[in-house]
């Protein structure tokens, strides 16, 4: 069965995290694309540095909080930045090894950003995704 979803990005800049990560998602089938992001920046770029955002919008990208660089914390600025329609459509989640209450609270004035800790599970995998794209799935 195909994967209800069209598009996952996921920014993490630990190779192993992202490999398993990617192998979780490839076997469940809950995407046809998987891109994978080492610097948060480059995501972002990548994402909605063309166009109006809109076009190549993902419907579901993960960030870890602590990166090199532009920081996940960083990255959900620059995501709140983007005018709502593009924010619509792609649902935020923030995958993290922290548990630290200023992390968590820091990502709590983000709107509709999810927050996962890590690893990625199916079981956190099949919340997230009931939680946010149930319509998705019922149709797929």
């Amino acid at each position: 069965m195909p994967g209800p979803l069209t598009h996952i990005v996921l920014v993490d800049d630990n190779e192993t995290t992202s490999f398993l990560n990617n192998r979780l998602l490839a076997r469940l089938g809950t995407a046809r694309q998987v891109s994978t992001f080492a610097r948060a920046d480059e995501a972002f770029e990548a994402v909605w540095g063309h166009d109006d955002g809109t076009a190549a919008a993902p419907d579901l990208v993960f960030v870890d909080l602590k990166m090199p660089g532009v920081s996940g914390f960083e990255f959900l600025q620059m995501y709140t930045a983007l005018p709502a329609p593009v924010q619509e459509k792609t649902v935020m989640a923030v995958l993290t090894t922290s548990l630290h209450s200023a992390d968590t609270a820091r990502v709590a004035q983000y709107p509709n950003v999810e927050y996962l800790t890590k690893p990625l599970t199916e079981e956190k995998l099949e919340k997230l995704l009931a939680k946010r794209f149930a319509g998705n799935l019922a149709a797929a």
